[in-house]
């Protein structure tokens, strides 16, 4: 499969059709307020829709604050920020600016997070770099509504540029957007006929959908839904794969036909970790069509699969880059972490799902910077919650080549190297949104400033909070005039207690399907203060093996790492990373026990998910396991539990998953402790 997208990519060339767009009547839904576009309406579902439980509040409208911002401006300041000045695949020469170089994914990928990252942090320069990309798109629209390289007519690109284009437009209400999305939508529903969906836009057709339906919400024009419904039945059938759900092993090149259509057969396909982060919001979106309770469900059943059978601690699913099993020894590919937290985020959204959020912060908190190096210049493309060498060897990948875990510019494969670009921007765009009653729902939580409207009424919020490292939020409340809206808390499932406050004051707070329910006239200067108890949690794994969690944050023994470089490229340099303490520890702990874990919180460094800046680690109780051992630089399957370790007991700390590059996050648990 990673050969057949090289081919692809070789062979593809910008040769773009030039000349201007012609405009149409289409207007933005709401005027904005200012160039960022951080107090426009909000869009809600029109009719022959089903309503969203929530709604997305634009792009702009939620600005990063505290520890949050600082590091969205680790990723401006690595390759985040300089990816175009590093790689050539989004450098001047791409074919999405015009040029004769890489003209499938990579382009729209990379400004897919650019463009929210630039205007998050109000960066000019990055405006200026995501501007190219959006420029040449809008002023070179072919004249049957093609967007894009005309080296290629794959539909899957023009996907990814289409959620750039959303993006763009909420920001800045530029009205050459939806103008050419119209044109182009008109031309895909023309054309899809007799040019169906094939490979990647097969199985990925519900982010075309999505789009689609973001058109029509602004428009009114049915025939987009008419698209949407063709998307639909020329896709993959997602919820009939998970309702009969046959890959309940790690898959083998073999048993997915690696070998058919050079990598490209539909088997393969619908194995393949990203399509399957992609997917899960296949089914409420497509519910927002059929309007269907059982489509509602879809992504339950989704999840529920895919953790029952590859399901790792850190909250993923094993695809290194097919599906793999429970083991923790085995991988999940960067791009899917991406994907998957954005299929998070757009079905929180439609379904309201309280549990989806803890899911998300779970992801953000873990699985995202659990693949970086602190200064995010490099990048894992696998990443392993039991990962004691990151090395060129084979093992224990199911497809991938043995670059897979080294931290580098490209390893691997470069999707997600222009991919992973989304997940902390879009993640800060989802933290707050709107309800269906025009209140505002705290979806996730870190420390950010919202401003948006409210029935018409400016409203500005501050949240401020050390979460996911401590318990407490604050939040602002500042309306232009008083009002009466809702203002909804999400209360983690992990949550045993919680404690509502406020003006300083406790109060009794309803609840329903996991959200706090404040609904009051708000003035400015009101405050809300949510307070959630951080206990330790031990969660049970694969072989009876623990894992341990405090709020969202998963906690990992951070094994001493050798560093070797690989191939210099100056800060966007490949390391290998070698281990250079112990690591093959048993915990004194069970799954019914969380004795003898002690709670240590630390200043707030800037950059919190590295191990010099932790704001909490926990001290634990463990014992050597000898027999415990790596092949090929990869660690054998944590042994079942209970396991049996002569050695003394020795105090080892675990911090917060991502902080370790190499790590240990499933533990085999001591006889003793386990038969208590």
């Amino acid at each position: 499969m990673i050969a057949s997208r090289r081919r692809f990519l070789k062979t593809s060339a910008a040769i773009a059709a030039s000349g201007s767009v012609a405009m149409s009547g289409l207007s933005a839904v709401a005027s904005t307020e200012d160039s960022n576009g951080s107090q426009r309406e909000v869009a809600t579902n029109k009719s022959l829709l089903a309503a969203s439980a929530f709604y997305p509040l634009p792009m702009g409208s939620i600005a990063p604050r505290g520890w949050l911002k600082r590091q969205l401006q680790i990723q401006a300041d690595g390759l985040g920020g300089h990816l175009d000045e590093v790689w050539a695949d989004v450098g001047p020469n791409s074919g999405w600016l015009g040029g004769t170089g890489e003209s499938w994914e990579r382009g729209p990928y990379f400004v897919d997070g650019l463009l929210p990252l630039a205007y998050q942090l109000d960066d000019a320069k990055l405006k200026a770099k995501a501007q190219r990309f959006i420029e040449w798109t809008l002023t070179h629209q072919q004249p049957n509504g093609m967007i894009g390289p005309a080296s290629n007519d794959d539909w899957w690109p023009r996907m990814v540029m289409l959620k750039v284009l959303t993006q763009y437009e909420e920001a800045t209400g530029d009205p050459r957007v939806m103008p050419l999305m119209a044109r182009y939508f008109k031309y895909q529903l023309e054309t899809l006929p007799t040019r169906p969906l094939r490979d990647w836009g097969k199985f990925r057709w519900q982010d075309n959908a999505l789009s689609a339906i973001w058109l029509y919400n602004r428009t009114g024009d049915e025939s987009l839904l008419t698209l949407a419904k063709l998307l639909h039945e020329q896709g993959h059938d997602w919820q009939a794969q998970f309702a009969d759900f046959k890959y309940t092993e790690p898959v083998t090149p073999e048993r997915i036909h690696l070998d058919e259509k050079n990598g490209l057969g539909d088997t393969a396909l619908s194995t393949h970790g990203v399509n399957n982060g992609q997917a899960l919001k296949a089914a409420p979106v497509w519910s927002l069509l059929s309007g269907k309770e059982e489509d509602r469900k879809g992504m339950e059943q989704m999840l529920a699969a895919l953790d029952k059978y590859h399901g790792l601690p850190n909250g993923m699913f094993s695809c290194d880059e097919h599906f793999a099993g429970r083991n923790p020894s085995q991988g999940s590919e960067l791009c899917t972490v991406v994907e998957a937290m954005y299929s998070l985020e757009v079905g929180m959204s439609i379904l309201g799902d309280a549990s989806l959020g803890d899911r998300l912060e779970q992801l953000a908190f873990n699985a995202l910077p659990g693949a970086f190096t602190d200064d995010m210049w490099a990048h894992q493309y696998n990443q392993e919650p039991n990962q004691v060498e990151v090395s060129l060897h084979r093992k224990p990948w199911t497809t991938d080549g043995p670059e897979s875990n080294i931290y580098g510019l490209e390893p691997n494969f470069g999707c997600c190297t222009a991919n992973f670009h989304q997940g902390w921007p879009k993640f800060t765009n989802s933290l707050w949104m709107a309800s269906a009653d025009g209140g505002l729902v705290a979806a996730a939580y870190s420390p950010c400033e919202v401003n948006t409207k409210v029935h018409s009424v400016p409203v500005r919020l501050v949240e401020a909070t050390d979460y996911p490292f401590r318990g407490t939020i604050h939040v602002a409340v500042s309306p232009a005039r008083p009002l009466k809206f809702s203002v909804r808390l999400r209360i983690p499932g992990w949550a045993s207690s919680h404690e509502v406050m406020l003006n300083g004051k406790a109060v009794k707070s309803s609840g329903a399907n996991g959200f706090i329910h404040l609904e009051r006239e708000w003035h400015a200067g009101d405050t809300v203060e949510l307070r959630l108890p951080m206990e330790p949690r031990v969660l049970p794994g694969f072989h009876q093996s623990v894992s341990i969690h405090r709020g969202p944050l998963v906690f990992s023994y951070a094994i001493g790492g050798s560093w070797l470089k690989l191939v210099e490229r100056d800060k966007a340099s490949d390391w290998q990373v070698y281990p250079a303490t112990a690591w093959n520890y048993a915990l004194d702990v069970s799954a019914s026990s969380k004795a003898g874990l002690k709670v240590e919180e630390l200043p707030i460094g800037d950059a919190p998910f590295s191990l010099r800046g932790a704001p909490v680690r926990i001290m634990a109780s463990a014992h050597k396991v000898p027999s415990w051992r790596a092949e090929d630089g990869v660690a054998a399957a944590v042994p079942v539990s209970p396991v049996s370790a002569a050695d003394a007991p020795e105090m080892i700390a675990l911090h917060p998953y991502a902080a370790g590059k190499l790590r240990i996050t499933a533990f085999p648990v001591k006889a003793e402790m386990a038969k208590s």
